[in-house]
This record gives structure tokens, C-alpha cells and sequence, in this order.
């Protein structure tokens, strides 16, 4: 099978879910500039396509400092901020500007034999974003600098409703009649928040964040993020993580960091399972629960190559339908991705720990310790005192969690009996 086609089946479920919902995009001036800019664009009018809804904010910092170099102006920052005087606005107004039409003039385009041939995008931008002063902090004066008062919802969501792609740039006008210049990372987390979106999108030059060892963090909730923030200290991708929990904060139901320069990133975040980025959500994105009847299919789907190899005691859909409630499961994204149950030993105070399975995509992530300490926990709420647990294939596992070899001698009356004498499974048990 062409693997495009593998891929795209995968993909119809997010296809759907993504189907009416609002996503805020920031792309940062670097992710302009950058070679892959290109396809990023591709990827956007793909996503227009499909039917979300889009708002696209654009930062312009290096284009900026570029200006500022080619008149011989010094740029001045404090705490991280930059400090916009009047010779500094002329130069943000003209980066911005420039890059304003030439991100209109990339939407535009309409080529044959290209990802944007009869796409037909109208872009909508103006003064959508009401600014306040920064003020004087610490005795410095920020000038010209700026943070979002106000984004004016109605005005865009009329705009998404006629299916129009919403431009904000990093410009915010006063009631007076002030420019200021803003952070883009304020104004797409603001926007998020105000328009109750779907997703907030961050692009940075990471695949996201990147803990300590070098490893992306694929997963985070909101609480977790400021013991991240206190290691990274000041860079850009702390400014992205910050922005990305402020989001979820604020209600946004998950925020992503995806790479600019990463071609095709933004896809692989949005519709594999797994994603390619960083996810700061409210919601856990893979929970251990106990298993419900709508669970039965994926369960099939997961234990049916184990039993196909012997690893595991064939159960037809009458009998996990009927036995569902001995289950947990680890859900993922929709997917059944491991799962267990805890079988009460009749006239006993023992149980058994039976059908622990786990996608082998996932088998190195702990997930089996978690439902194992699932099971003990549930085998301890019904009072039994023992866990026994039978097996061909994975004696080492077990023993390496405390359980000891032990014979069908001591297993109760009422499971010796059923003791299957041609599997021959290694018997095993723990006290609780």
C-alpha cells in the first residue's frame, strides 16, 4: 500500500475533529524568513482547505533589527523587551508593513501544478488589535512599545465566518490614534484567549522544547511549565513555552510548539497521534481509566496479534463484552494502547492479573508499570491479599516488579482447576 494512503486514512479522524475549529498561528519574523517558509504557507492553505478556521499572526524582529542596522540606529532592550522611540517605530512600521503584503502576496498565489492552485484565499487584515502603552518600569520608558488592550472578536469572527484567512501583525493602534509596537507571541496568545480557539500554534526554530538531556518534551500541562521556565532562563524558546501555558490558562484547550524549519511539522502535530512537537494542554492527552463497553473493538484490535502469536489467551467479542468491567486501559488520543484486568478468584481472597498487553509502539514508556500499579490498587480496594498472574513470554517482567515464582499447588481451588496443562505458563504471585 502506498504509504500516503496508509497516512491518510490514519489522518481522517483529526481531519474530522479539526472540520469548523479555530487555530491561531504565530510565525515569528525568523520563520519568515527561513527557506521553509514556503511550504509552511502550502501547509496553511491545506489546513484552510479542510475547513479550519485561521488566524495567522506575524512577528518581525529580524527584519526590524535590519532596518535599524541600515540607518545606523542602536536597538535598545530592557528586560527582554524592546524599547520603540520614535526613530525605532519608523522602522517597525516599515518592516512590518513589507512583511504584511509579501505574506498577503504568498496567499495569493494561485499557480498551476502547485499545493496552492484553486485554493482562491482572500486574506483579511486592519485594525483588529487595541493597544496600551508599556508605560515607564523600573525608570526605563518603553516608548512606542506596546501590549494588546484588546482583539476585537466579533470583528474576526465575521471575517472566519466568510472564510477568510485573518492577518495580524504586531502593530496595535489606541483609541487616540497611537501605534505601538507588540510582541507577536502577546498578541497570538491574546487572540487565542479572546476568540475561546481551538489551538494556539507557535512556531519556533526547535521541533519544541527540549529538556535537558536534548530530548523533545512531547507532553506538558501548564503546572509543569514554570520548573522549565526557571531552567531555560531567557531565550526564545522559554518565551514560546511561556505563551503556550498562558494560552491553556486562559482556555485554550492545547497549545503546540512546532518547527519552522522543520518542512511538513505542522502537519505531523496536527494529524498523527503522536505529533511532532511540544503539547501544553489542560486535558491529559493519554489517561489510564477503566475500560467501558465502547472499548471492546479497540481492545480486540490490540490483544488479537498477541493472541495470534500465543502470548495471550484468546477472548472472543461475547466474552470482552461480557468481562469489560475487569479491564483498564490506557487511552491515547482515541486508541487503546495498553490495557490489563484483574480477575477476583472465586472463594479466595487472591486475584489474577491477566490480558496485560501493550501496543508495541509504546512499550517502552512505562505504561505497563502504570496499569500494573492500577491493577494492585483496584486488587487491594477488594481486599485480596495475593496477585497471581500466568505467563509464557514474560516471567523476567514480572519478576522485576516483585512477583516470585510459584506453582499451580498454590493457586486457589477454583483457578487450578481451569490451569491449562499444554500452555504450560510459568505461575507467578506477589502479596499485596
Amino acid at each position: 500500500m502506498p504509504e500516503y494512503v496508509n497516512w491518510l486514512r490514519h489522518a481522517s479522524p483529526y481531519i474530522n475533529a479539526h472540520r469548523d475549529c479555530t487555530f491561531v498561528v504565530m510565525l515569528p519574523g525568523d520563520g519568515v524568513e527561513h527557506p521553509n517558509f514556503g511550504n509552511i504557507v502550502h501547509d496553511l492553505v491545506l489546513l484552510h482547505s479542510l475547513g479550519v478556521r485561521l488566524v495567522l499572526v506575524h512577528g518581525s524582529r529580524p527584519q526590524i533589527e535590519a532596518r535599524l542596522a541600515a540607518r545606523g540606529l542602536t536597538p535598545h532592550y530592557h528586560h527582554g523587551m524592546r524599547i520603540t522611540d520614535a526613530a525605532t517605530l519608523e522602522c517597525v512600521i516599515d518592516a512590518v508593513g513589507q512583511l504584511r503584503i509579501a505574506i498577503e502576496a504568498r496567499l495569493s498565489m494561485d499557480m498551476a501544478s502547485s499545493p496552492m492552485q484553486g485554493s482562491r484565499l482572500r486574506v483579511a487584515s486592519g485594525n483588529l488589535v487595541t493597544a496600551r502603552p508599556i508605560g515607564v518600569l523600573e525608570g526605563v520608558d518603553y516608548h512606542h512599545t506596546g501590549e494588546v488592550r484588546r482583539v476585537d472578536r466579533k470583528g474576526i469572527n465575521r471575517l472566519l465566518d466568510e472564510r477568510s484567512i485573518v492577518l495580524l501583525s504586531p502593530l496595535g493602534y489606541s483609541p487616540t490614534g497611537e501605534i505601538f509596537n507588540l510582541a507577536c507571541e502577546d498578541v497570538a496568545t491574546r487572540a487565542a484567549i479572546d476568540l475561546g480557539a481551538d489551538k494556539l500554534l507557535l512556531f519556533g526554530a526547535d521541533l519544541g522544547l527540549i529538556d535537558e538531556h536534548g530530548r523533545l518534551v512531547r507532553e506538558l500541562r501548564p503546572q509543569q511549565v514554570p520548573a522549565h521556565l526557571q531552567r531555560l532562563g531567557s531565550n526564545y524558546q522559554a518565551e514560546l513555552l511561556d505563551a503556550a501555558a498562558e494560552a491553556c490558562r486562559g482556555g485554550v484547550a492545547r497549545s503546540h510548539i512546532v518547527s519552522y524549519a522543520e518542512d511538513g511539522a505542522l502537519l505531523t502535530e496536527l494529524f498523527t497521534r503522536d505529533g511532532g512537537g511540544t503539547l501544553v494542554a489542560q486535558e491529559q492527552f493519554e489517561v489510564v481509566r477503566e475500560a467501558a463497553i465502547e472499548d471492546v473493538g479497540g481492545l480486540l484490535d490490540l490483544i488479537s496479534p498477541l493472541e495470534e502469536q500465543g502470548i495471550l489467551v484468546r477472548r472472543s467479542r461475547e466474552v470482552l463484552e461480557r468481562e469489560i468491567e475487569q479491564f483498564s486501559v490506557v487511552e491515547r488520543e482515541g486508541m487503546i494502547i495498553a490495557c490489563a484486568a484483574l480477575y477476583q478468584i472465586a472463594d479466595s481472597d487472591a486475584g489474577e492479573l491477566a490480558c496485560l498487553a501493550v501496543n508495541p509502539e509504546y512499550r517502552h514508556g512505562g505504561r505497563g508499570d502504570e496499569l500494573l500499579e492500577r491493577i494492585e490498587t483496584r486488587a487491594r480496594a477488594q481486599g485480596l491479599k495475593t496477585l497471581f498472574v500466568l505467563t509464557t513470554r514474560t516471567a523476567h517482567w514480572f519478576r522485576e516488579r516483585g512477583f516470585a515464582p510459584s506453582s499451580v499447588e498454590r493457586l486457589p481451588s477454583a483457578r487450578a482447576s481451569l490451569y491449562n496443562y499444554q500452555r504450560n505458563s510459568k505461575i507467578f504471585e506477589k502479596a499485596l
